[in-house]
């Protein structure tokens, strides 16, 4: 006998699980030392923390936290973490208890505000970094990537949680799995 379908009892961790990578993948953005943005000649990188210049072997760091913009974006990247945060906590607690559409839907809105404010914050980075680099070229490396990468699972897990109130039955396991296939 072959069956298609989706046991969603199985699969209610799928989220919280999401939620976690989200977690690592800001903390390696905001923790990364290495730079969000470099030169191809490796002289020169920027993190959202500091920004490095390599004169003649040796390094010239200026503390990027002097500009408010720096500042901002620090402070957006910072809180939409501790929000992010709080929103697996209220997922986890929500699904080894009997989920509810509540907690789940609270979720998905603390999801769209982490990823509306990474987003606002991955975009002022750019924009005040070339305002103030006039010469070379740039590419953003993998941390910024990671910051990306932690704002569009935010955003896809926050249409999700707000969505999933229609499965809650069959994530708790009171309705029958429908199958795609049956033979």
């Amino acid at each position: 006998m072959f069956r298609c379908g989706l046991a969603y009892p199985r699969c209610k961790w799928v989220m919280p699980l999401l939620l976690l990578f989200a977690i690592i993948f800001d903390i390696i953005a905001i923790a990364a030392q290495s730079g969000w943005i470099q030169d191809r000649e490796d002289t020169h990188y920027s993190s959202m923390w500091k920004d490095c210049r390599w004169l003649g072997g040796e390094s010239d760091c200026s503390n990027l936290m002097d500009h408010s913009w720096a500042r901002a974006v620090a402070a957006l990247m910072i809180i939409g973490l501790i929000i992010l945060v709080l929103a697996f906590i209220i997922c986890a607690i929500s699904m080894c208890t009997d989920p509810s559409s509540g907690p789940l839907v609270a979720s998905g809105v603390l999801l769209f505000i982490v990823a509306l404010l990474q987003f606002i914050g991955l975009i002022i980075y750019p924009v005040n970094f070339n305002d103030r680099i006039f010469e070379g070229e740039y590419e953003y490396t993998w941390a910024y990537g990671f910051g990306w990468g932690a704002t569009i699972i935010c955003l896809g897990c926050s249409f999700i949680f707000c969505c999933i109130s229609s499965c809650i039955p069959k994530i708790n396991g009171d309705e029958k799995i429908d199958y795609c296939i049956t033979r």
